[in-house]
């Protein structure tokens, strides 16, 4: 079944491939990457993406150095004071992904009165100084009511659960499926729990509102909490409803499963974890003196009924669909930003 969400996995790879490297010379500039959060598999599959394109970039003599920086919570007091320590040390460019979209700016506009570049991705910051690489969360939550809009005409119940509290991603995502819900009135949002983009989280969080619960037809997501709902539905001896899920190696062999024994359909979006790339490319294309716009929009990844064995088979053991992204996709990317 084709999903509602326009962008598939095949689109969302822009179909281009690695190039020559930049015009100018950034061989001597260093980039460093802020990240505030990585316990689930998303954030380990976004640092491994980073690493092996980064590896590259630097053997290449493109960059001098990228390195890698997570703090030990995810606290935006912590990021912030890690920010501060890579202005201490001269870094040409940070990335950032936040653990707010506001807590950080003090920290980012440092960075910038200080020369730096900061490119914040998934987990964006709004200080103006900072460029902010992001998928539309709003539409992928909304996307996600209109999917099960087509699936259910009548509507009916659905149970809603959220990622880290107070991030810009969580945020957006539940503006969109608020929106969504707007848009269908038939669908009712009659829980909605903390899954922290984590199976088990999610898995503890829904097992403890099931109880409570009347049926449900849908459950509404944010990635990283599919598996863990479906578990907790079949732990409680509930019929399992139909779960967005969110691109998870998990999750999309639980759907294989189900799919091979009843023909379970559902459909499974995210954002890509290789969206880190992206952003050491944008961060690189400034240093490199491009114009780039302040906002770029890049496609997530929406996995359909026809998609499901294809994409299984192209992510790891345990990880996250993805898409790396070349110097040639970033430039593509900043130009169609720039229309």
């Amino acid at each position: 079944m084709k999903t509602a969400i326009a962008i598939t996995l095949s689109a969302a790879a822009l179909a281009l491939s690695a190039s020559g490297p930049a015009a100018a010379d950034t061989s001597d500039k260093t980039i460093a990457l802020s990240n505030n959060y990585a316990g689930n598999s998303w954030r380990q599959a976004m640092l491994a993406s980073w690493k092996k394109i980064t590896d590259k970039a630097v053997a290449d003599g493109l960059v001098k150095s990228a390195d890698a920086f997570t703090t030990a919570e995810n606290q935006a007091t912590e990021q912030a004071a890690q920010i501060q320590n890579m202005i201490l040390q001269g870094y040409s460019a940070i990335v950032v992904n936040a653990a707010s979209p506001t807590a950080l700016n003090g920290a980012v506009k440092e960075a910038c009165d200080a020369g730096i570049v900061v490119v914040s991705f998934d987990g964006i910051v709004t200080e103006p100084c900072a460029w902010r690489v992001a998928v539309d969360f709003r539409k992928m939550g909304e996307g996600q009511l209109d999917y099960l809009a087509g699936r259910y005409p009548d509507g009916g119940n659905l149970l809603e659960i959220r990622g880290l509290a107070g991030t810009s991603v969580d945020t957006e995502i539940h503006e969109g499926i608020a929106k969504g819900v707007e848009a269908h009135p038939k669908f009712k949002i009659v829980s909605a729990v903390q899954g922290d983009w984590t199976q088990t989280v999610a898995q503890k969080s829904v097992a403890g509102v099931l109880p409570s619960l009347p049926e449900v037809v849908g459950v509404v997501t944010q990635g990283g909490d599919g598996f863990g709902a479906a578990e907790a539905f079949k732990a409680a001896g509930r019929p399992t409803p139909t779960i967005i899920l969110g691109n998870r190696e998990d999750e999309l062999r639980w759907w294989k499963a189900q799919k091979d024994a009843s023909n379970y359909e559902t459909m499974s979006v995210s954002i890509a974890p290789g969206v880190s790339t992206l952003a050491f490319w944008v961060a690189q294309q400034i240093l490199d003196g491009q114009e780039v716009p302040k906002d770029l929009v890049v496609p997530f990844l929406s996995i359909d009924q026809a998609g499901l064995e294809k994409s299984l088979e192209t992510t790891e053991a345990g990880g996250v669909a993805n898409v790396e992204y070349s110097q040639d996709d970033a430039k593509t990317v900043i130009a169609g930003s720039a229309k």
